[in-house]
């Protein structure tokens, strides 16, 4: 039993060793932990990059890394204080989970978390490499955005969309029966914090059409240029 015992440290420590190590030359080199092909989004790959580990499809970063970044600063822009008073929060696109993690280690959000997710895979990778499933106060539903959103009879304080097509964006998230959907699933004095990809004039003329969309009874601001390609939305419902 004792040398069972020294021999699992050992192993303990070894692990620890390599990891240490995994972090250190991702600062030089990407370093591929896992990977997986997924019916939705094709490749998925666990990788530490920059000290970090992050989810990313063949194209574009998924979670964590860029992307936490982001929405961390769309989280920022409404006010943490304010987001640790609300009550329900919707994130529509959980792939690995990063906008959950900063919500819930970060600002400390206590409420109920709901997160929609088309693709089981991912929430697969965000459990196994991201411990997504150790949140208490978040229910996970694999579920299309859009059905999810035309059944649920609940109201949020926060929505929260993400939702990408390896760097293309689904165009019902830009039509009037989604948008105006939405809308109707928000709070008095709720948020909507929308994460958009911007990388041609098209998608830029695309973005100011979603913002006319928006009259008196809303309160919304653009914040272009955020880590070079994304352009965030937040937007108040007032009435």
């Amino acid at each position: 039993m004792h040398i069972f015992r020294k021999f699992s440290v050992s192993v303990l420590l070894l692990r620890k060793y390599l990891l240490m190590i995994k972090k250190l030359f991702s600062y030089f080199i990407p370093i591929n932990v896992y990977q997986k092909n997924s019916a939705v989004s094709k490749t998925l790959e666990v990788t530490w990059n920059n000290g970090e580990l992050v989810l990313d499809s063949k194209s574009t970063n998924y979670s964590y890394g860029s992307l936490q970044r982001i929405l961390r600063k769309g989280l920022k822009y409404i006010g943490f204080e304010r987001i640790r008073n609300f009550e329900s929060i919707l994130v529509l696109g959980v792939a690995g989970g990063s906008v959950i993690k900063t919500l819930v280690d970060e600002i400390k959000f206590k409420g109920k978390i709901t997160g929609v997710e088309i693709d089981a895979t991912v929430i697969d990778i965000a459990n196994r490499y991201f411990e997504l499933d150790k949140i208490q106060n978040l229910e996970i539903v694999i579920d299309d955005a859009f059905e999810f959103v035309l059944k649920t009879k609940l109201k949020y304080d926060l929505i929260i969309i993400d939702i990408f097509e390896d760097t293309s964006m689904p165009n019902f998230l830009f039509q009037d029966f989604f948008i105006n959907r939405i809308n109707s699933l928000l709070n008095l004095n709720g948020f909507i914090l929308f994460n958009t990809m911007v990388i041609n004039k098209k998608q830029e003329e695309r973005n100011q059409v979603y913002k006319s969309k928006f009259g008196g009874d809303y309160s919304l601001r653009l914040y272009p240029k955020v880590e070079i390609n994304n352009e965030l939305f937040t937007i108040k419902k007032l009435k």
